[in-house]
């Protein structure tokens, strides 16, 4: 099995909050928040851990905080 198949069956998610505004920065990065489901401050969501989720993450690390879940 590969990992992500492995992370379907096992459920593992990921929890992410938004801690800053997407105001003045990169269109790119706004479209990540909202591929995200975040859209304002202090907004949580749980997402199903994948390494496209992950990728996201690592890419707007300066205004999200990771909840392991």
């Amino acid at each position: 099995m590969t990992d992500s198949t492995s992370a379907k069956k096992a459920g593992k998610t990921v929890t992410v909050e938004q801690i800053a505004s997407a105001a003045r920065r990169e269109a790119s990065q706004a479209r990540t928040l909202i591929g995200l489901g975040l859209n304002k401050l202090h907004r949580k969501r749980t997402l199903e851990d994948t390494p496209a989720v992950r990728g996201m993450i690592q890419k707007v690390r300066h205004m999200v905080r990771v909840i392991e879940g």
